[in-house]
């Protein structure tokens, strides 16, 4: 690879009349933890969704690995092996245990045989602190047991990104925080994660650097303590005022 991890080129993606992304270009390098703030409706969670391929883009280019995937005739499913999402609703399989909530995609995409993906599965669930969960159903665990099982699920692909929309917004407060270690850990270990979050306080923390979307555009980019304590442009301040009043900053 001799670019960075993810680059994208003026994506536009639009609804209808309703211009999401308005011309959306930014670069991600390895091992860099980039946070998208904004408004709701700005367009972070169709930007993640984007990268994912779980929408098409109406203009523009998505790079990863120096593939263009965003070309219609790309295999869109080598892609997502190696891109892993997690949304804030969970998204488990309410008939299927916390086991087979985590080995079925390798099983069934990667070819995985049973126990392979079991030992995996096993030795994620016992780094997140969830082993004597693996036979449990999701309606027996809490929230953020729930999201952190997610995030097993994701990373049992063995993805090379990890992308977060909005994973703690779900929650209660008291349950955020064992999710918001997870996402530390993965730092720790250099995962490459773009995560879309309301958190901003977690954003100044984990944060290589920091995205503010308005409009559908990146508005402003730099390092957290540049973007959330000297903005540079007017929009991000009006909204970091409006996050202060709010007691979120």
């Amino acid at each position: 690879m001799t670019g960075p991890t993810l680059q994208l080129r003026g994506v536009h993606k639009a609804y209808g009349d309703n211009a999401v992304l308005r011309g959306v270009s930014l670069d991600i390098d390895e091992h860099e933890v980039v946070a998208l703030i904004g408004p709701s409706g700005c367009g972070k969670s169709t930007l993640l969704r984007c990268i994912d391929l779980l929408e098409p883009i109406d203009a523009g280019t998505i790079v990863f690995d120096d593939d263009d995937i965003s070309w219609p005739g790309f295999d869109v499913n080598s892609a997502r092996r190696n891109i892993g999402i997690v949304f804030q609703s969970f998204n488990l399989f309410p008939h299927r245990s916390v086991m087979d909530n985590i080995t079925l995609a390798p099983r069934k995409v990667l070819g995985a045989g049973r126990s392979d993906a079991e030992a995996q599965a096993m030795e994620l669930l016992n780094r997140f602190g969830l082993a004597d969960k693996a036979g449990d159903y999701p309606d027996r665990l809490s929230g953020g047991q729930q999201q952190r099982v997610a995030i097993v699920r994701a990373l049992a692909m063995q993805p090379k990104i990890m992308l977060f929309d909005e994973i703690t917004s779900a929650l209660d407060p008291e349950l955020v925080g064992e999710v918001l270690n997870v996402i530390r850990g993965l730092k720790e270990g250099g995962m490459t994660m773009v995560l879309a979050t309301h958190e901003m306080a977690f954003a100044r923390e984990i944060a290589t650097r920091v995205a503010f979307l308005d409009g559908g555009e990146v508005a402003e980019l730099g390092p957290p303590e540049q973007v959330l304590s000297q903005p540079q442009q007017e929009r991000t301040r009006r909204f970091l005022r409006r996050v202060t009043e709010a007691g979120r900053l």
